[in-house]
């Protein structure tokens, strides 16, 4: 008897097979050499943290400033990498956004009387800081790290009616006094360089809101609305 003979049409053709085979070990010699190459590269995991924000407008220079503590983060965080943004609307209908990057090295948002520096400047662990007006180039924003226990501060410049700045006589609270060292409105002191050059319309009750962003990867570290103090 003669058997039949049937075609099994669900069977792969050994062409068809070994150009699947091909296309597979191609792929994966393209994403290895990808790897190798650094051309894909894994997804940055954000950094966090915990921070703290206070911004006091007592009307001189002496009891006025900007203030963020770091309390914790989970690793430190480059200030290079970190945008800081603030954004109000003061009661006198007033307005102002600023954005604050931290590029590297000798970059300045502040001038005052031959000073010049890049603010909010960096206080606490691993920064190389002075309390004097003779501040380090490691305390300049980009320049150093978020750690548990870094300061951000900023604050306007005055003393007296001589130096001239923010608030120093009774009949100047509130408003910069043009002469001295501060002659003209020209000058941008740290107040001015984080809160905007009408920072001082500001009153106690009014809100700032604040942002810190990690600009690799867009996460927002920190955003509060804070309440101006006295």
């Amino acid at each position: 008897m003669k058997k039949s003979m049937r075609k099994n049409t669900d069977a792969v053709s050994p062409v068809v097979g070994v150009m699947l085979m091909l296309s597979v070990t191609v792929i994966l010699a393209a994403l290895v050499s990808a790897y190798a190459g650094g051309t894909v590269m894994p997804a940055q995991k954000a950094p966090s943290g915990t921070f703290e924000c206070k911004i006091v407008n007592g009307g001189t220079w002496d009891n006025s400033g900007f203030t963020i503590n770091v309390l914790a983060v989970s690793e430190p965080i480059p200030t290079k990498d970190v945008k800081l943004i603030t954004s109000w609307r003061a009661s006198d209908g007033s307005a102002d956004t600023v954005v604050t990057t931290g590029p590297p090295g000798k970059t300045t948002n502040c001038y005052y009387w031959g000073y010049k520096y890049h603010v909010p400047l960096g206080y606490g662990p691993n920064i190389d800081w002075d309390p004097s007006e003779l501040y380090t180039v490691d305390q300049f924003y980009g320049n150093y790290s978020l750690f548990a226990g870094t300061t951000l501060y900023a604050s306007p410049c005055g003393k007296n009616t001589t130096t001239g700045g923010y608030g120093v006589t009774p009949d100047t609270r509130y408003e910069y006094y043009h002469t001295g060292h501060y002659s003209s409105g020209g000058y941008m002191d740290p107040m001015r360089a984080v809160l905007g050059r009408d920072w001082n319309n500001l009153r106690p009750g009014d809100r700032v809101n604040v942002k810190l962003v990690h600009i690799p990867t867009g996460t927002m570290l920190f955003e509060k609305t804070v309440t101006v103090e006295a």
